[in-house]
């Protein structure tokens, strides 16, 4: 069994994450189960966490192990100061009972978490009550100038309002004109076109039809014979 990294320093509230990497001969079938121990000053190591072999990851509040076999993901989250000592893996066989394996140990150094310089401090608390003076002063100003533009905007509305209504009487009282109504009304002319008097034609004269009645009358034919064929062919 061996662990990794050997030596981890991180600060309070940031989360150590270490592997542990396991190898049995003859796996086929074996049960065994990892431990994740905790050594302080040398003292007797501590159980801190479990996982088996056919569980994929199991949590608490403070650790996380998350079975990727061969290898072990072990997590400790939200550390402080108090979690920095020695930590290893023990794997233990069931096959053979009794019989542990342990890793080497890793070193946890957990260091105190960085704080904001308290010579900062009363320079931000300088420069914010300037600011806010700063804006206020604004504030005052932009609202002032408003203010004169409402009531210049006020004495130029009601003496507009004052001269236009006394011209307005005036005018009334001396004109009253009744309101004029507008009517449309179409124009009907007639239309004479001059004619050309060069180009005058005397109206022709039209001959009055008379009908003449004629009487004709045919004699009696009488049969054509050779000789008197021949006579009128003559």
């Amino acid at each position: 069994v061996t662990i990794f990294p050997a030596v981890l320093t991180l600060p309070e509230g940031d989360k150590a994450t270490f592997f542990c990497n396991i190898s049995i001969e003859n796996d086929s079938g074996s049960e065994y189960s990892l431990n994740w121990y905790k050594e302080t000053n040398h003292s007797q190591a501590q159980k801190t966490a479990e996982i088996s072999r056919y569980k994929p990851m199991t949590e608490t509040e403070k650790y996380r192990l998350i079975n990727h076999t061969p290898v072990f993901e072990i997590e400790i989250l939200n550390l402080h100061q108090n979690d920095s000592g020695s930590y290893y893996c023990g794997l233990i066989t069931f096959f053979e009972p009794d019989k542990v394996m342990e890793s080497s140990r890793s070193q946890l150094i957990v260091t105190a978490a960085p704080q904001v310089n308290a010579t900062d401090e009363p320079e931000m608390e300088e420069g914010n009550p300037s600011e806010h003076i700063k804006a206020m002063l604004l504030g005052i100003l932009l609202l002032a100038g408003v203010i004169v533009l409402l009531i210049f905007g006020y004495l130029t509305f009601t003496y507009t309002r004052g001269v236009l209504n006394h011209h307005d009487g005036v005018t009334l009282q001396k004109e009253e004109k009744p309101p004029v109504v507008s009517i449309s009304t179409v124009d009907y002319g007639v239309l004479e076109f001059q004619r050309d008097q060069h180009t005058l034609v005397p109206p022709k004269t039209q001959l009055v039809e008379q009908t003449e009645y004629a009487v004709i009358i045919f004699p009696e034919e009488k049969p054509v014979t050779p000789e008197r064929g021949k006579k009128h062919r003559d």
